[in-house]
């Protein structure tokens, strides 16, 4: 039972770890959406945002100067699909699509062009990542039955970005519903006329979402390279993206059931890892790897198939706006 137990607070612990860029990039994305702009470019400002983290954190030896150059790409980059679907109205899923082909040949480019090490930085020191934090008393605590382990190990010992990212749930949730921006940028996906005509700007609301989109897919990218990794290697984001803006829609466009969403895959991913080599049961063959690696998307084109219920997008969501003169 007490091995069992600490399997359990192992993987729910592997669970976080793996969730956080998800959350990050899910948050990020309902920024963009419930502004109405479809941001199919959340694996590319990610990427783009952990090579420039690896970089800066590797030349420089510093890890808040790789999170703020992170996050200074994956805002232009934001910025960028924001410049095409916005100010020149063009189509929303092709923009974003060329983002992340653009982050994916131009981060491994520009590694090789820094450190001629096959796209991939360095490792890097502990003074260039966010290391782990220990809470106030968690070894004290530690040995209390059933609590203590869970604030020892579950609770504590994760970096600041970690901490960072479950503060962020809730403001995000306060921004989008008690604030008057969220409620102007929720009006703006649903009907940017009427907020136009009420003489709030369509264009200046969208682009201050996307620069909201780049700053949370900025720290994600950090994340994966600086905090949960210790440098950056080619296409490193490996579909976080994708799997993030299947959470967001699995969460119907809400904060906190986005961040339960991403909790979910990350559950199914950390289980993964944990069953590889293991035997199907009543027979002496070993479940493939290959399945188990392939779990996480799985799960994303099951869920999407029809089994969250009704899921509604902001109805102006991929149309661009374009005010009409009289």
């Amino acid at each position: 039972m007490a091995e069992f137990y600490q399997l359990t607070l192992l993987a729910l612990d592997a669970t976080i770890r793996v969730a956080i860029p998800l959350i990050l990039a899910a948050l990020a994305g309902l920024y963009s959406e419930r502004s109405g702009i479809v941001d199919i470019g959340l694996e590319g400002k990610m990427l783009g945002a952990a090579c420039a983290a690896g970089i800066v954190a590797a030349l420089t030896a510093s890890a808040w100067a790789g999170l703020g150059a992170a996050i200074v790409v994956s805002t232009m980059l934001a910025l960028l699909h924001g410049f095409a679907c916005i100010t020149h109205r063009g189509n929303q899923v092709v923009s974003g699509v060329a983002i992340n082909i653009i982050a994916s040949g131009l981060t491994t480019t520009i590694a090789i062009a820094v450190f001629a090490q096959g796209g991939q930085t360095p490792p890097l020191p502990d003074q260039a990542r966010f290391m782990p934090l220990t809470l106030p008393g968690a070894q004290t605590l530690g040995g209390i039955p059933i609590f203590g382990p869970i604030y020892e190990e579950l609770l504590s010992g994760h970096n600041l970005l970690v901490y960072l990212t479950f503060l962020i749930v809730p403001l995000t949730w306060w921004v989008i519903y008690r604030t008057r921006f969220g409620l102007r940028l929720r009006a703006v996906g649903e009907n940017p006329a009427a907020c136009d005509t009420a003489g709030i700007s369509v264009a200046k609301l969208r682009y201050l979402a996307l620069v909201c989109c780049g700053v949370l897919c900025g720290i994600a990218g950090a994340y994966l390279a600086i905090g949960q990794g210790a440098a950056f290697g080619r296409d490193m984001t490996a579909g976080r993206g994708f799997i993030a803006l299947a959470a967001l829609i699995f969460g119907k466009w809400r904060p906190v059931p986005t961040m339960l969403a991403c909790l979910l895959f990350g559950l199914l991913d950390a289980v993964a890892a944990r069953i590889q080599g293991a035997l199907i049961p009543g027979t002496s063959w070993e479940i493939p790897v290959q399945l188990i690696e392939a779990l996480p998307y799985i799960l994303t084109v099951v869920l999407l198939a029809g089994f969250i219920g009704k899921s509604i997008a902001p109805k102006a969501s991929g149309i661009p706006y374009s005010k009409e003169r009289t």
